[in-house]
């Protein structure tokens, strides 16, 4: 997985648009690797869930199809784990076969049909509230964090102001806050009379600390309350306390940060139970009637004693209707399950917490190190390598390379770059306008460089140094593997040689052209297609023709046609191919502007050389006073056939 590669044939299975999006194709290989991009962004680690100690500071643990496989002590031990390393807004994603069994103290469903639980603070409340129902409001269990961080989605709330100032609003009594399964977060006053630590492990829960007579009506009155979502009372309880008995009045309502608010659909966190003794009146009323005769109170007592026995009959049959009603939704399994488990793990935590809290979170931050660092080593290790096999290519090739970034300042050079412009490895960031070069009469060198970072082009040069060295200069961008331009790369070659070479074939054509324009005879070059390449002045003076008129036109097309004669025609065709030449080749013709003339021609081919075909020089020669003097008139026009020999060798170039 950290090596990204992957065979050719996932290209079944992926589409051609990912692939080219996400992969490379290794030629050599055959096989897909992901991007570096891609690469950089993931950390990989091996870790064994039950031996190694867990990650720190995760927001999302995504463990699929692998509880599964665990028998229940495992899983056992593994759910904590999870609850330690998430955050305190983090979710656990499990397989659809999966679920969190009775930890339902560490963690509380989101989505049970996709096995989304969010984590649950130490004690019991959800930071993140979620929504009991799956639908497309309860999806979002989290609101947005604008700042990014991990806080609680609210301010954590000031308890005794809250319990005080609803107190005040409503009662002038004693009372105490607890949340809907009857845990006390705050109590306020004396409540001694209505309240008692019961016998065993100590707990802070509102119905075993109640007093004989008030469990059962507490219990009820909680319930109508956190079910309705508005306030309940009851009143004229009789408690049992110190061994006499008390009537009190009961009232229990939702109490929500902002009191004065209108109510909110969501249910309350928090519930105000308050006790107020009876009124004094109806005691003393009740006092008077005990204290009639036995004749006068008998029927009002038994009417009495019937209302009463009919109030507490109601109040049985509501708290059972209340019990079948959590059986049938299964509340008071899920949370006796959930108070086992939770004494069983705060045992656990009291025992381990002090010896391992530490330890765990140092094995984990050294773990995470470890990971990166393994990482980075590899990093480092690739990049030295390919920094040394840069610098062995760079010195081998022997090509002075200067680099420089979008600043123009010097981020690189190869040794042979010292010769042309004095640099030192200190020289590394300044800027390149601020060294002296050897290069002679070449003072643009910063302009080139920002017109190839403005214009993305290749410039190409060619200077010379101080010791008469030429170099051929290209300046182009330097590219990353993302296409971006980060400045420019200047490469310098030597073709000192080269230069040589050409002055040396300048002088020698400037020789050959000025021999050729010192002949008294009339010649033309031709080449390998009969078109006239050059020709010297006597051939433009005698025939009294411009250079436009004869360069680069063919041989037969020249004045009135006079040179295309079939015979000349063979002879150069057979000159082209066999390389043989001829001599002393007479013709007769009426020339433009000259008038009737005998005319000897010679060639020659010449060799070919290098990229250059062989070419064919034309010499002309005028033989018409010498025809005069031997006939009396011309009879007619015409070719006369070749009196050399045409057998001769091509002659040398």
């Amino acid at each position: 997985a950290r090596a990204g590669t992957y065979p050719a044939s996932i290209a079944a299975d992926i589409s051609p648009e990912r692939l080219q999006r996400f992969f490379t194709l290794d030629e050599n290989s055959g096989h897909y690797r992901i991007h570096k991009r891609i690469r950089d962004l993931l950390v990989f680690s091996e870790q064994n869930l039950i031996r190694d100690p867990p990650f720190s500071r995760i927001d999302l643990i995504s463990c699929r199809n692998l509880l599964i496989y665990f028998d229940a002590s495992l899983q056992r031990k593994v759910i904590p784990l999870f609850h330690y390393a998430l955050n305190p807004n983090g979710v656990l994603f499990l397989g659809s076969s999966e679920n969190i069994g009775d930890a339902l103290a560490f963690f509380t469903p989101l989505d049970r049909k996709w096995k989304i639980y969010a984590r649950l603070d130490p004690g019991g409340l959800l930071l993140a509230k979620p929504i009991a129902e799956p639908g497309p409001q309860s999806r979002a269990g989290f609101e947005p964090n604008p700042l990014g961080n991990s806080a609680p989605r609210r301010a954590e709330l000031d308890l005794r102001a809250l319990t005080e100032s609803a107190l005040l609003q409503h009662f002038n009594a004693v009372g105490v806050l607890a949340n809907a399964k009857g845990d006390i977060r705050y109590i306020h006053g004396r409540t001694g009379h209505y309240l008692e630590l019961a016998a065993g492990t100590a707990t802070m829960n509102l119905f075993q600390m109640a007093r004989e007579g008030l469990r059962r009506p507490l219990s009820t009155a909680l319930q109508r309350a956190v079910a309705h979502q508005s306030r309940v009372q009851m009143s004229n309880i009789k408690v049992r306390t110190n061994g006499d008995f008390t009537h009190v009045d009961l009232s229990i309502c939702p109490v929500r940060p902002d009191t004065d608010a209108k109510p909110s659909d969501e249910r309350a966190e928090f519930y105000l139970v308050a006790f107020e003794s009876a009124s004094v009146c109806a005691t003393h009323a009740r006092d008077a009637e005990q204290e009639d005769t036995p004749e006068t109170a008998t029927d009002p007592k038994r009417e009495r004693r019937i209302a009463e026995l009919e109030q507490e009959l109601r109040a049985k049959e509501e708290y059972l209707q209340t019990t079948l009603e959590e059986m049938e939704t299964s509340n008071e399994e899920l949370k006796s399950t959930n108070e086992e488990m939770q004494s069983v793990n705060e045992e656990l935590q009291s025992t381990n917490e002090e010896l391992e809290t530490s330890k765990e979170e140092l094995q984990s931050v050294n773990e995470e190190l470890a990971t990166v660092n393994a990482e980075l080593q590899t990093k480092v290790a690739d990049l030295s390598r390919a920094n040394d096999d840069m610098n062995n290519l760079l010195a081998g090739t022997g090509v002075a390379t200067l680099f420089v970034d979008d600043q123009l300042r010097i981020s690189r050079f190869t040794p042979a770059m010292t010769q042309i412009i004095k640099l030192i490895p200190g020289d590394i960031g300044r800027p390149v306008g601020d060294l002296v070069s050897n290069l002679v009469g070449y003072t643009d060198l910063i302009d080139d460089i920002a017109s190839v970072l403005r214009t993305l082009v290749p410039k190409e040069k060619a200077v010379q140094s101080g010791d008469d060295t030429w170099f051929l200069m290209r300046i182009g961008p330097y590219r990353t593997l993302n296409n971006v331009i980060e400045g420019a790369v200047m490469t310098f070659v030597d073709i000192t040689s080269r230069k040589r070479m050409e002055e040396e074939l300048l002088k020698a054509r400037t020789f050959a052209e000025a021999v050729v324009d010192a002949v008294r005879e009339p010649l033309l070059v031709l080449d390998e297609l009969g078109v006239i390449i050059s020709a010297n002045r006597a051939f433009y003076r005698y025939f009294q023709v411009s250079e436009s008129e004869t360069l680069r036109h063919p041989l037969c097309e020249l004045g009135n046609r006079q040179w295309d004669n079939p015979a000349l025609r063979h002879l150069l065709a057979q000159l082209r191919t066999s390389g043989a030449s001829f001599n002393d080749y007479r013709i007769e013709h009426t020339f433009p502007k000259l008038g009737w003339r005998v005319m000897q021609l010679n060639a020659r081919r010449f060799l070919p050389f290098g990229e250059q075909a062989g070419a064919i020089l034309l010499a002309f020669e005028d033989l018409t006073q010498t025809s005069a003097q031997s006939e009396e008139m011309p009879s007619s026009s015409g070719a006369l056939p070749p009196t050399g020999g045409q057998a001769d060798e091509p002659a040398a170039p």
